[in-house]
């Protein structure tokens, strides 16, 4: 049996996680790591305390087709380490799916210096374009 490398783990924890997501348009999941440490994980889900999509349905938004029930994985795993006082500077992101614009900035001001994701979808090439100017390294892997 062969060693997983590290990216591979992470991002096998990733899609481990991604299995809990409570949004059955898009399972997502992201492992936030640093110096090969969990710091936290995430997951597509609705916001605490409110229903789920899975259990009330989604709340749909026009312009985009997308569901604005709920919150990313890759914003989970942010709030998730906010909430329990654990800084994500200098870490790095595994993400099951390229991350939306939207999430990407919010990884960027949180500090986060990589974004390792798996699947190739809804990719903007904005994303790419402002990683090079803040030095943030994008990888894909399979």
């Amino acid at each position: 049996m062969l060693r997983s490398t590290w990216d591979e783990y992470f991002m096998s924890i990733a899609i481990q996680v991604a299995q809990r997501s409570t949004c059955s348009r898009k399972h997502m999941g992201a492992v936030l790591v640093r110096d090969h440490y969990i710091l936290t994980t995430g997951y597509n889900g609705s916001v605490l305390g409110l229903d789920h999509c899975d259990d009330v349905g989604h709340i749909m938004d026009a312009d985009c087709e997308s569901c604005i029930r709920t919150v990313h994985a890759e914003a989970n795993a942010v709030a998730q380490a906010a909430y329990n006082g654990v800084s994500v500077k200098d870490s790095k992101i595994y993400v099951t799916s390229f991350p939306c614009f939207s999430c990407f900035k919010l990884l960027a001001n949180s500090g986060v210096k990589h974004i390792i994701y798996r699947e190739e979808y809804q990719v903007d090439d904005k994303v790419f374009d402002l990683a090079v100017q803040l030095g943030l390294r994008i990888d894909r892997i399979e």
